[in-house]
């Protein structure tokens, strides 16, 4: 009987023990609202249970973790990334579509995951396999796994084209090529293959309202309004956003007709159709970094000070949507260029006119309210999950101290100190 009271008693002395307390001190909180000096954060376990000044008692048993010269800020959130994918100066996007293996592409995915969430990308938006079928809900479901280490994901699976748009293109009329993308020809069709990508796994459906299949190859509409109403329609009924690849002042129109969530690129729009977006309450994701590194892969050289015409008319549609107000959400489709590298689209935001403070905004409370996660991520506040990073300086004054993450906590673990 008193063996069994001491079993019953450790017993009860281990379980008051599990929860773990985790005390930050870092120089300045990002709370993801705005800046503040002396706050500390506390973590239970998972959680966030305190932030501000120290006014409170320390839990028994708490670890305390000093970050001098650091500012604290919610993990990151990326809004356009294809972690399946790798820069195109290494490998042309046709190559890794038409010649990479399946298997290939998911162990180059799981670096790339790990070289994401080590860069403070504790989240991402990934928006296209391009080519490798289902594969980004098995990366996802990895992570969540613990196999591999990654960021939190939302996928889409394969994104939706106009049959006969996309590409890779055969130079035969003979030759059919393994496509980057799911085609459809119709409502019908379209509404299939929502249908059958949210039973594979996906958490949003993209479209793509244009591409370059013009006669000149230029980008043009692909779908008509009421195809991507028919996708937008099936997605909303099972709880799940639209995005769409834009690029076009018409393709942009439509898309904004249809009534989808995001608009990715934008590169021509104007700031009539940002105000329409604002009206509407569309978001924009600009992927400014994606141009800028295509331009250098054709041989710009930025260090010569010409300026391309496509890089000109990035910067002022940017500016346009800064104008017309609408939300801009962070996302620099990475994968066109190094995974990992995803603060490059920070700084070319403070670069192209968005203040920093602004920016650090559209990375973590913008990003999480827009993809629907703000009760979970984005901020810093009690009851939030404990995705944190520690970097060095005052990235409210200089961005460029995104770049220099030192610290990265995960669902209260810590995977980078």
């Amino acid at each position: 009987m008193r063996l069994l009271f001491l079993l019953l008693l450790i017993s009860a002395q281990s379980f008051g023990q599990t929860d773990k307390y985790t005390l930050l001190k870092p120089a300045r909180v990002f709370d993801g609202v705005e800046m503040h000096d002396n706050w500390i954060v506390l973590v239970k376990n998972d959680t966030i249970v305190a932030a501000g000044p120290q006014q409170f008692k320390l839990p028994a048993g708490t670890t305390i973790i000093e970050l001098p010269g650091k500012t604290l800020m919610p993990g990151l959130i990326e809004g356009h990334s294809h972690l399946l994918l790798h820069p195109y100066n290494e490998t042309k996007w046709e190559d890794q579509v038409l010649k990479e293996s399946r298997a290939e592409r998911m162990l180059r995915a799981g670096n790339h995951a790990k070289a994401t969430v080590l860069a403070g990308f504790t989240m991402v938006r990934d928006l296209g396999t391009e080519g490798a079928e289902y594969d980004d809900v098995g990366l996802k479901k990895a992570i969540e796994k613990g196999l591999i280490i990654g960021p939190r994901m939302q996928v889409v699976t394969k994104a939706i084209v106009a049959r006969g748009t996309y590409a890779p293109r055969p130079a035969s009329s003979d030759i059919d090529f393994h496509q980057g993308a799911a085609e459809v020809g119709n409502v019908g069709e379209m509404q299939s293959e929502v249908r059958l990508q949210i039973s594979k796994g996906a958490d949003l459906i993209k479209l793509y309202a244009d591409y370059r299949w013009g006669k000149s190859h230029e980008a043009m509409p692909t779908f008509t309004v009421e195809e991507m109403k028919a996708a937008v329609e099936i997605a909303q009924s099972g709880g799940r956003q639209v995005v769409a690849h834009a690029t076009s002042v018409e393709g942009m129109k439509r898309a904004i007709a249809a009534g989808v969530y995001t608009i990715e690129h934008g590169d021509q729009g104007t700031l009539e159709v940002f105000k329409l977006m604002k009206e509407k309450g569309i978001a924009y994701c600009p992927t400014l970094a994606a141009s800028d590194a295509y331009e250098q892969y054709g041989g710009w050289n930025k260090a010569s000070g010409i300026i391309p015409a496509s890089i000109q008319q990035k910067k002022k549609s940017f500016q346009a949507a800064l104008a017309a107000g609408v939300t801009i959400v962070m996302g620099g489709d990475v994968g066109v260029f190094t995974q990992g590298d995803n603060a490059r689209e920070m700084i070319m935001m403070v670069e192209y006119g968005m203040t920093p403070i602004d920016v650090l905004k559209s990375a973590t409370s913008v990003n999480a309210t827009v993809f629907g996660v703000a009760d979970k991520l984005g901020f810093i506040k009690p009851g939030l999950l404990a995705d944190l990073i520690a970097v060095d300086g005052d990235p409210s004054k200089n961005i460029g101290a995104v770049k220099a993450v030192g610290f990265v906590m995960l669902g209260g673990k810590v995977i980078k100190n």
